[in-house]
């Protein structure tokens, strides 16, 4: 059994997910299951609320970004230039973490320039959600079904159990 709980798969583009998947099924075996957790969709104003969350501790992470390019890579980003927000992207269905620019600003790292208008961000991460449908048939594009489903009473989270077709 390779067992990949959480939603971390929800990180992934569809082509990227789909390649791990694949992957799973060899590492598992014409014999050997696998137990992965997903990320359901869920109304886009209960999905922004988690990703920008009241706490700012979302905003924090994201924001630590800039930090760590400044630290790790010699970057010059002034944090208070920039400000964490988190969307909704129908057409993808995913949450899509921002960072905006409040201000026009240059922006060093290294010897390259780069400019930002006010407004303009930095796309820092992705998160897709599935319907229990959509991600059986992503399964299936990898070579997998699956046998069994569960989510919890609210429908918020799934669990898969897999098998190489």
């Amino acid at each position: 059994l390779v067992y990949f709980p959480g939603s971390t798969i929800s990180n992934f583009t569809h082509d990227e997910a789909r390649d791990f998947l694949t992957r799973m099924g060899r590492i598992a075996g014409d014999d050997g299951l696998i137990l992965i957790g997903v990320d359901l969709v869920k109304a886009p104003e209960r999905l922004v609320a988690a990703y920008d969350d009241r706490e700012g501790i979302t905003a924090a992470f994201n924001m630590n970004l800039l930090d760590r390019m400044n630290r790790e890579l010699g970057a010059d980003f002034d944090k208070s230039g920039f400000h964490h927000e988190a969307r909704w992207n129908d057409v993808e269905r995913r949450i899509e973490m921002h960072l905006v620019a409040q201000r026009p600003m240059t922006v060093r790292l290294g010897d390259r320039e780069f400019e930002f208008e006010k407004g303009q961000s930095i796309h820092t991460e992705s998160s897709h959600k599935y319907s229990i449908e959509d991600f059986r048939k992503l399964a299936e594009s990898a070579g997998l079904v699956c046998l069994k489903t569960w989510t919890d009473p609210e429908g918020l989270f799934s669990t898969h159990l897999l098998k190489n077709l």
